[in-house]
């Protein structure tokens, strides 16, 4: 390690790269750290190539994970976002290193959306990132399963979206639906679909307690300011719309903002309605726990009529052992 230089304040906050996001002979345009003995030590500046050697030699040591300055977070998502074609295609890196890659940087691009949902380029970085979920995803139960196990528990509105686009273009290949464009218009609408969350205050969204009357008409106003703001980019076909205007409309009626029947839903809005509410019961909540997978498709099917009964089975199979493995 003949590179290092002189060890690097600690109140500096880092964030932890996967070594296999790195494509050689490519500049960084962000310096590299590594941690040894529990300090952070710089390792290569920004002007320098990252080459093969630099990759060997960190293989060698066994470093497998190295360290971004925070503040230079958003240059190292670009950098992954311009090189993520690459690194899903790279048959040396495993699915699972894949998947973490994947996932990591999804929700980082989606923390920007939801503060910036208005922003064209946030949209345009959105349409990138679903091609790239639904190729991934097309190789079927490896790399879907990839992502089931590396996706978050906790709940927040990013991690909720894009766990909904993962499994939105699971559910939809699972019940027979491949054609790559249909996925595209599908997997935007599920990442986007709670963009009008982006309106509603962080004291409501994460209330501890329940919503009082005037809190949850706040909230239920968010599919139709979703659908204003994304209107006002222009950039979504026109098919995208229906999720994020309809997953809180339920088959028995009961559901908002127009108290829809099944019939009366669009097919992208019936399999985000379906695992838009399994992600919220399985992941932790601020006022309430994570249920296990199959307790909460149990409830969901317990609803008689809330949900379209042929993607709920269909769901139910893909969470199984064999889910995808037709694809």
């Amino acid at each position: 390690m003949s590179l290092l230089l002189p060890k690097i304040g600690t109140e500096t906050k880092y964030l932890p790269i996967y070594l296999e996001s790195l494509r050689v002979d490519t500049i960084l345009n962000f310096d590299l750290y590594i941690k040894i003995s529990g300090e952070m030590v710089l390792y290569r500046s920004a002007d320098l190539p990252f080459t093969e050697r630099t990759r060997q030699k960190l293989l060698d040591n066994k470093v497998s994970r190295l360290y971004v300055n925070s503040k230079a977070k958003a240059k190292y998502q670009k950098y992954i976002e311009q090189n993520l074609d690459k690194i899903l295609l790279d048959k040396e890196i495993p699915e699972e290193k894949k998947a973490g890659i994947l996932y990591e940087t999804s929700k980082s691009l989606m923390k920007d959306v939801l503060e910036n949902p208005q922003y064209g380029e946030n949209i345009q970085r959105s349409k990138t990132m679903v091609e790239n979920q639904v190729g991934f995803i097309l190789r079927g139960q490896e790399a879907f399963h990839s992502l089931l196990r590396i996706s978050s528990f906790d709940y927040y509105t990013y991690t909720n979206s894009v766990n909904v686009c993962t499994f939105a273009i699971a559910l939809a290949q699972q019940l027979g639906r491949k054609d790559e464009q249909y996925l595209h218009d599908l997997g935007i609408g599920a990442l986007l679909h709670d963009v009008g969350k982006s309106k509603i205050s962080e004291r409501i969204l994460n209330k501890r307690t329940a919503l009082s009357p005037m809190e949850f008409e706040i909230m239920k106003k968010h599919p139709k300011w979703g659908v204003e703001i994304l209107t006002s980019t222009d950039m979504i076909e026109a098919a995208s719309y229906y999720p994020v205007l309809q997953h809180h409309e339920r088959g028995s009626k009961s559901g908002y903002p127009n108290g829809l029947g099944l019939d009366e839903m669009h097919e992208f809005s019936r399999i985000v309605a379906v695992v838009d509410t399994f992600d919220a019961m399985t992941t932790q909540r601020v006022y309430q726990g994570a249920m296990e997978t199959f307790p909460a498709l149990k409830v969901m099917f317990a609803l008689k009529g809330d949900y379209d009964e042929e993607m709920l089975r269909a769901f139910a199979e893909l969470m199984g052992p064999t889910g995808l493995a037709s694809i």
